[in-house]
């Protein structure tokens, strides 16, 4: 189990020359690919086919959380590729939902015994749930073609046991605060070192009549992306390795510490006001920053795509840093929060169709998506990424994935499923004020003994 987690934790980004894809032609991105069923509004792709309408004949039904540009665009791209050009015999479905909405229909999916062909992840525990109910079969015979074109560590994240079960298909995330450098020169602001200086800048942004951080903690994953950061800055990956595998507590220092803090950031009002009604999903987060009502965020790199095509005048002022040291610790500040990979693809399938999925799932690696994905402000999990990434602020955030002593997996990724569902409603109460950190670390302490007794 440790040497596991530690294949999951450890960050080891290789680079190698990025091998050519075989077979037919495929589309390029100057000849887009043609609309493959799943539409660009949400709420429509919501109602595109569910549990209740299962793959038949030559058909692969495959489920994931594109919505909205450009990841949408990226995906189409690579299942156009797969249905234009292959000789399997079989045509990819494809049907996005939104984000929150997904992991529900998922769990119902399964529950009903109507799992999709293909689905997307983010692996950690839940992937470990969907293996062990036997909905992920293993690809290890199947991935030789195109092994060679990703990350070790994006491999590594996507095996339990020996056995490759996910294929990171998306972008290196990791999890750090974008700001607004217009306005960090216009308060005569720098880029924090510590925790105490990013609190000054606060502060000062406070007093100018400005939210210090845009955060929408109606989804609460949001809000796990702050907390995740201190409780590593205070002290590093092992009080959380030790928790999740019962060596450990949710209930000590570190834990205590990033409960306080946020506390302590609400209370200073920090965070927008009503911060758990207002929905990422919804954009309302990034409006606060467009509109100049906040400075900074806390989030996923993912946030440079979504930038970059939702308000290009924007990006240009945008400025990212690393997660600040706390005060006075020894632990290394070079620690990111993060996954290589970010969506990883499972399959519920066996035999020919099963070759045929994963052959659909190699065409997000191949070099034509690749640069697609380049171009969409993403960092895809490839080994020659450094020779492609030339974008200053995914440069810098590449060099920090890269510079890492070690990465932790998001915690409700990491976590089993109904452990990580207890923290993110213990979280939200804690920036809700509605529950002591001490009481919220109790409850998930509970859940993870829970979990590891069962």
């Amino acid at each position: 189990m440790k040497k596991y987690l530690a294949l999951i934790l450890a960050l080891v980004l290789l680079t190698s020359v990025l091998s050519a894809c075989s077979g037919d032609t495929p589309s390029t991105p100057d000849n887009p690919p043609a609309s493959n069923g799943t539409e660009n509004d949400p709420a429509v792709a919501d109602d595109t086919p569910s549990a209740e309408s299962p793959s038949e004949g030559g058909e692969i039904l495959f489920w994931h959380i594109a919505t909205e540009s450009p990841v949408l665009e990226i995906y189409e791209f690579a299942i156009d590729m797969f249905n234009s050009n292959t000789d399997s015999g079989f045509t990819v479905t494809s049907v996005g939902t939104r984000n929150d909405v997904y992991k529900e229909k998922l769990i119902i999916a399964m529950s009903a015994g109507e799992c999709p062909d293909v689905y997307s992840s983010w692996s950690g525990g839940p992937m470990i749930e969907y293996i062990e109910a036997g909905y992920a079969q293993p690809i290890d015979d199947l991935i030789g073609g195109f092994k060679d074109r990703i990350m070790e560590a994006g491999w590594a994240q996507g095996s339990h046991q020996g056995k490759v079960y996910g294929i990171p298909i998306e972008s290196v995330c990791v999890a750090g605060v974008y700001y607004n450098s217009e306005m960090f020169d216009r308060f005569g602001l720098s880029v924090p070192k510590t925790l105490s200086e990013l609190e000054t800048i606060c502060a000062t942004l406070k007093d100018n009549g400005i939210v210090p951080f845009a955060l929408a903690n109606a989804s609460k994953w949001t809000g796990s992306m702050t907390y995740m950061n201190l409780v590593t800055r205070h002290g590093g990956l092992q009080p959380f390795l030790d928790a999740a595998t019962g060596v450990g507590s949710f209930e000590s220092e570190s834990f205590v510490f990033a409960g306080e803090k946020i506390q302590e950031w609400v209370n200073n009002g920090y965070f927008p006001e009503g911060v758990n009604s207002l929905d990422e999903d919804d954009g309302q987060a990034r409006q606060l920053l467009y509109q100049e009502v906040a400075a900074m965020i806390c989030i996923g790199s993912w946030y440079n795509g979504t930038f970059l095509d939702e308000s290009e005048e924007f990006y240009e002022k945008v400025g990212w840093f690393s997660f600040p040291a706390v005060d006075g610790s020894n632990v290394d500040p070079s620690i990111q929060i993060g996954t290589v990979g970010d969506q990883f693809l499972h399959f519920n399938v066996t035999g020919d169709k099963l070759a045929a999925a994963v052959e659909m799932a190699s065409c997000f690696s191949d070099p034509v998506t690749v640069d697609l994905i380049v171009e969409s402000g993403e960092i895809p999990p490839v080994r020659n990424v450094k020779e492609l990434i030339t974008d200053p602020l995914n440069v810098m955030i590449l060099d920090a994935a890269l510079s890492a002593s070690g990465t932790q997996l998001w915690y409700d990724q990491f976590l089993p499923p109904a452990v990580a569902q207890v923290h993110l409603d213990t979280l939200q109460d804690i920036f809700g004020l509605t529950m002591s950190p001490q009481d919220a670390n109790a409850a998930l302490q509970k859940a993870m003994q829970e979990a590891l007794n069962s």
